[in-house]
């Protein structure tokens, strides 16, 4: 069997101390995460993660800074996920339709993320949190796009 990581992009988007984080189905019930999802086949990782937060929040992403690359092994050990987060600013788009999955959107600052009911995606999640908050922020160009 051939292994092959899951390539993610995810967005860390702050206004006035609250976060953008996206309220969705998980396949074992409902979750929170940043703005993510997968990347497609013919498209950047900007071009990703500038159309997943359309998809998720209806919002326009201008991506300023890449916050990390994080490598995670799903427990079971039956996947593997190479996430590049990416931290910027939105617009609203109006009247896009979000992905189906998507309960709501929500701005939460970080306390109200750690007391609320529903669990996180993955531990990816506050990581990324954790290094956005610790000022980690590098250059857009650090990862090129060749085609």
């Amino acid at each position: 069997m051939r292994w092959s990581p899951h390539v993610t992009v995810a967005a860390v988007i702050e206004r006035e101390g609250r976060y953008l984080f996206v309220h969705e189905q998980g396949s074992h019930g409902p979750v929170l995460n940043q703005p993510a999802g997968h990347l497609e086949d013919t498209e950047s990782l900007l071009d990703a993660v500038r159309r997943e937060v359309l998809e998720e929040t209806g919002m326009i992403f201008n991506p300023d800074s890449l916050v990390g690359i994080y490598q995670y092994r799903v427990p079971d050990g039956h996947a593997t996920y190479l996430r590049f987060a990416y931290s910027g600013n939105v617009s609203d788009a109006p009247n896009h339709q979000l992905d189906p999955i998507i309960i709501e959107t929500l701005w939460l600052t970080r306390e109200e993320l750690e007391s609320h009911p529903v669990n996180l995606r993955s531990p990816l999640v506050s990581q990324t949190l954790d290094d956005y908050e610790l000022g980690r922020r590098y250059p857009l160009e650090l990862v090129d796009c060749i085609s």
